[in-house]
């Protein structure tokens, strides 16, 4: 290369052995999850999230939201499926192009809500009763919709607990005396496909 160090000007650089071929870096435009494209168009085809971002309640009440409550819980849905568990990565995948276009709207041209905002919609405005209530429902409708295409010849429940120790005084954690632990223990009812179709919190089931 010619003077590499002057190329830093540019995000171009030209190459000595044929000056007709370029290099650019266009890593900001290249998706690191474009798996999530198709698990897209299958919410679209089905109306997975669509239908749950209609129920939630929205306690903001400002009138200039960038994301609708749909996109969030996208956003928040297809980060976990892509692997990402801690809001603070949104800080990256807001500006990931897959990402951009599963939340859809303003983000599909801008950007994908930011960790701070995430943190919110998780912690405080999923977290209103009236939403916890309609999320307890979600799996078991989006199981309704999926079988409303595919009916199966039978369903077979397996219900089954898990226990997840708590330490302090966390808020519905309860003494268990079969696990001698302070925890929570829920109850889950799954179908023969694997399927969570409910479950009981673990104030009601302890």
């Amino acid at each position: 290369m010619a003077n590499p160090t002057g190329e830093s000007e540019s995000d171009v650089v030209r190459l000595d052995f044929d000056r007709r071929l370029m290099l650019q870096f266009r890593g900001s435009v290249v998706p690191s999850d474009s798996g999530l494209l198709a698990y897209r168009e299958l919410d679209d085809a089905l109306g997975l999230t669509a239908i749950r971002g209609e129920m939630l309640a929205d306690a903001r009440t400002g009138k200039n939201g960038r994301h609708a409550l749909a996109g969030l819980f996208r956003q928040s849905v297809f980060g976990r499926l892509a692997g990402y568990e801690d809001v603070n990565d949104a800080d990256r995948l807001r500006h990931d192009p897959a990402m951009r276009w599963v939340v859809g709207g303003k983000a599909a041209q801008g950007c994908a809500a930011s960790p701070s905002r995430m943190g919110r919609f998780e912690t405080q405005w999923l977290a209103a009763p009236e939403n916890l209530s309609a999320l307890a429902d979600l799996s078991d409708q989006w199981i309704d919709l999926v079988h409303g295409r595919r009916p199966p010849r039978g369903i077979v429940l397996d219900m089954d607990s898990s226990v997840s120790p708590t330490h302090g005084e966390q808020e519905s954690s309860v003494w268990n005396g079969h696990y001698e632990c302070t925890c929570y223990h829920p109850l889950f009812i799954f179908n023969q496909f694997g399927d969570l179709e409910s479950f009981i919190p673990a104030s009601a089931s302890s």
